[in-house]
């Protein structure tokens, strides 16, 4: 980390960050990561008047979203904010949150999630100099464009935070985002883990060939090709695609059922693929991809999915891994991990806390973050030091 490129300019305003329920733990690994660079940096313990409350055992501030007998709830900030640089983190998928409406428990939704960043940002009462929210799975994201009379969710809820106060939105790996249209003249970042999934990769699996004789990157549909592009112009491979053929007279929970996957590519027999898309949902789709790959002779199926919902459970992944259909799954820790799946044999955890940390200390030194965004020569030293093993 070149600490020289922002240490010579001064924090906008002491750091806080906030780890709601959703990201207690991703919460507590960037505080202690920015703890530890801060204790280091020499030029800040001998400046103490600008670099007030700079160098600290933790960030995180004390907060408590109670909730009352109706389910109702309410945010108390026990630690002050005034003209700090806020931070609030939140995953909106957690549902191993429970609460108690009227006796009964609920699991805590991504309604309730975003409703308690929204109390945070009202406690602070325009009180916090600067705030930002880091929102690792973007709220509604997958409802990003109208097609019909329909609500465009994600589009109100970022005018909602700006319209609050929020100065700047952090994502990882956005639906689509263009949907930062809603908001062009404030702050936003989709943030893309590549250089996580290629180092979690090498590190995991030490007989890949990075050629384009040996490895491809597909992409399971359209909407997934730029990520699937990046990938195999980094990595210097080939690249092919599905498209997902529907049938439009019907609706089934909401969309258009899939009547086939149909392939756009030059041959994978005999080759490792690795599958890349922003999320696992149900996984009906990711396995279909992997089942018609393998009937294609592809050799070893990898996935690479930042977000692992898995809202279907995991039985049918295991069955995929002892039926061959895939080799390894790979998705990050920015959201919610069963201990189940951490279990998992075919498991690969991506860890992003370290970079979700570097974007913090960047932006609260107001400093720029665009060789954080783009990977590019981080990557090509772990493909190089992997290739001399």
């Amino acid at each position: 980390m070149a600490i020289e490129k922002f240490i010579e300019s001064i924090p906008v305003g002491p750091l806080a960050i906030v780890a709601l329920s959703g990201s207690k733990a991703l919460g507590e690994t960037v505080d202690a990561y920015i703890s530890d660079w801060r204790s280091e940096r020499v030029e800040a313990k001998e400046s103490p008047i600008t670099f007030k409350g700079y160098v600290k055992d933790s960030y995180l501030l004390d907060v408590s979203t109670p909730r009352f007998g109706t389910g109702e709830a309410k945010c108390t900030l026990k630690d002050t904010v005034r003209g700090c640089d806020l931070y609030i983190i939140d995953d909106v998928t957690n549902y191993s949150i429970e609460y108690t409406v009227c006796g009964q428990k609920n699991h805590m939704s991504p309604d309730d999630h975003y409703a308690d960043i929204k109390r945070v940002i009202a406690a602070a009462a325009g009180k916090a100099k600067k705030i930002t929210v880091i929102m690792p799975f973007l709220y509604e994201s997958r409802q990003h464009r109208r097609t019909s009379r329909e609500s465009m969710d994600c589009a109100v809820m970022l005018q909602e935070l700006v319209n609050m106060g929020v100065d700047n939105i952090l994502t990882f790996d956005a639906h689509d985002p263009r949907v930062n249209n809603a908001i062009p003249i404030h702050g936003f970042e989709s943030i893309m883990p590549t250089y996580q999934f290629i180092k979690n990769l090498l590190r995991n699996v030490d007989d890949l060939q990075l050629d384009s004789d040996h490895l491809m990157v597909i992409s399971p549909d359209e909407g997934a090709m730029g990520r699937v592009v990046y990938f195999a112009n980094v990595l210097g491979i080939n690249m092919g695609m599905f498209y997902k053929r529907r049938d439009y007279t019907t609706i089934v929970d909401g969309r258009n059922p899939i009547v086939a996957h149909e392939y756009l590519g030059e041959s994978v027999e005999g080759k490792d693929v690795l599958i890349i898309d922003d999320m696992i949902s149900s996984g009906d789709s990711m396995l279909d991809v992997a089942s018609q790959l393998k009937k294609r002779k592809a050799k070893r199926v990898f996935v690479a999915s930042t977000f692992g919902l898995f809202t279907n459970g995991l039985e049918k992944f295991d069955k995929a891994y002892e039926d061959g259909l895939i080799y390894r799954v790979m998705t990050t820790n920015c959201i919610y991990q069963t201990p189940e799946l951490l279990s998992k044999e075919w498991y690969i955890s991506v860890d992003v806390a370290k970079y979700t940390a570097l974007f913090i200390d960047r932006l609260n030194h107001d400093s720029s973050i665009s060789d954080l965004l783009d990977p590019v020569e981080r990557i090509n030293k772990r493909v190089n030091e992997y290739g001399n093993r």
